[in-house]
Parts: structure tokens; sequence; C-alpha cells
């Protein structure tokens, strides 16, 4: 685990900028309107909701979040990296201070406006974290996880988890604020989707007449592999060669820069892949 002071500076200062966003979106936004955010998060609103409204006990944000991170923390250790997990756990625990101490504000009450605003809040905190090479706590680090094994986006899958906890708290509260925070939950993983395109794959077709120097470039600038499939034009009936890759969409625009500056009468033809099996190179968390 190496130390770099101007990078890990910078990290730690977006971080306690993140958490305090985050804080304050919990004390604003989702606060004023009753809402669930799902992850660890909704979940320890939704408890200390449980034990205030049946138990009248009041439990500082902190001590539930951290005890519910406690899983998640030990899943980074052990597979997705110490430094990492490091900084998600200075991040946990600086948004449950920065919640404990911030007072309730209210910008608000349109429920819907607050659903909107609040969910491009959250995307937007953890799509920062993320870019840090750090998370929120929770379930990001089993989005994570997942994605790191299966080469595939796995965010969705972790909506569909949120709305499993959006629906007990519908059980217990009431299912406006349910289905309010079900929107809410949707809107922040767009963002997400818009911002974080690490797991996010990229297929590259391409069709040049210099296929080692198209490969040896895409090496370069992706550490990415290539196939190379050799055919012949069907208009002029002149040899071809077509590569194919497979990159993520954060190191798509890189590629394709660098693939025009070889080549520029490439023809280059991409789409989307949703799930990828087999070796394919990830750059590690830290």
């Amino acid at each position: 685990m190496t130390f770099n002071a101007k990078k890990d500076t910078r990290r730690i200062c977006v971080i306690v900028f993140a958490a305090l966003l985050m804080a304050t979106n919990i004390k604003t936004f989702v606060r004023t309107g009753g809402l669930y955010p799902g992850g660890a998060t909704g979940l320890t609103i939704l408890i200390l909701r449980a034990m205030d409204m049946f138990f009248h006990i009041s439990v500082p944000y902190t001590v539930i979040n951290v005890i519910l991170n406690a899983i998640p923390v030990y899943i980074g250790f052990r597979f997705l990296g110490k430094k990492f997990t490091l900084y998600s756990c200075l991040m946990i625990f600086l948004t449950g201070v920065f919640t404990d101490l911030i007072p309730g504000y209210v910008i608000t009450y349109d429920t819907l406006l607050i659903t909107i605003f609040g969910g491009l809040i959250n995307g937007f905190v953890i799509s920062l974290c993320l870019l840090m090479n750090a998370t929120s706590g929770g379930t990001d680090f089993i989005a994570i996880y997942i994605s790191d094994r299966k080469h595939m986006d796995s965010w969705n899958i972790i909506l569909g988890l949120n709305v499993v906890i959006l629906t007990s708290a519908g059980l217990l509260f009431g299912w406006d604020k349910a289905l309010y925070s079900i929107i809410y939950q949707f809107v922040s993983t767009q963002v997400l989707h818009v911002l974080y395109k690490k797991y996010q794959l990229e297929t590259l077709l391409i069709v040049t007449t210099i296929p080692d120097k198209v490969c040896e470039v895409i090496y370069k600038t992706s550490h990415h592999g290539a196939t190379i499939i050799k055919g012949e034009g069907a208009f002029g009936h002149s040899e071809r060669a077509m590569i194919y890759s497979v990159v993520s969409k954060a190191e798509y625009h890189r590629v394709i820069r660098a693939v025009q500056c070889v080549d520029p009468g490439a023809f280059i033809n991409s789409f989307r892949t949703e799930q990828l099996t087999g070796r394919f190179y990830q750059e590690p968390n830290e």
C-alpha cells in the first residue's frame, strides 16, 4: 500500500467535500421528504425511524451506519483493496459525523422536487467517490465486487436490492414515501451511469490496413488485447484486416483518438457490451 502525498491529499479533500454534501442532502432533501435513499444509508434511516416510532428510542446516525457497513467493509478489505477500503471508511465515518452535526434545513416541501434533486445529488456524490477510488459505503462495495468479478455494470442489480429495502419501508411507513424513494434511487442510478463508466464495456470492430500498429496502440492506451481477423474488401477486393477488441467506456474515447492518429482511414464500429466472460484487464483498486 503506497502513498503519494499530492494525490492522496486531493483524494482526502474531495472525500471530505463528498461526505459534507451527502450529509447535507440527508438533512435537507431526504429528511424533509421522508425518503429512504437505499443501501446502507437508506437502511440506517429506516432503522432509526422504526426505533423512534415503535420504541421511542433516539440513536445517533453514525452508530447504526457503522454497524451496517461492517460486512461490506470486510468485503472491501478482502477483495477490493486496502487503500480503497480505508478511503471508503473515511467517507462512511465523515458522512455519519456530518449528518449528526448538521442541523436540518428545509429547501422545499414539494416531494417531487425533493425526490429528483435529492437523487441527482446522491448520484453525483457516489460518482465523485468512485472517481476518487473510494465508495460511499454499503451496497457500493457489493456493486464494485460484482462488477469486478462479472465484468459488467452491476448498479442496476443494486437498484433491485434497494427496491426490496424500499418495499419494507412502504410496509412500515406508507407507500407514498417508498414509491418516491424508488424514483429517488432511479434518478441516482442514472446519474451514476452517466458520470462513472469504468464498468461499462464497449466492443470495437476496426477495419484497417495496418492491424499490427492498431493493436499495439490499443494495448498501449488501455492494456487490452485485440484479435486480428483477415478479410477482403467487397468493393475493391483488396486485403483488409478487422480488429476485434473490448475496452471500458471510460477508455473508449482515448482508444478511438489513438487509433485515428495511427490510421486516419480506419473504419470503426462500436457497440455496448452488456456482459463479458473470460479474461479482461480491469485496473485494480488500490
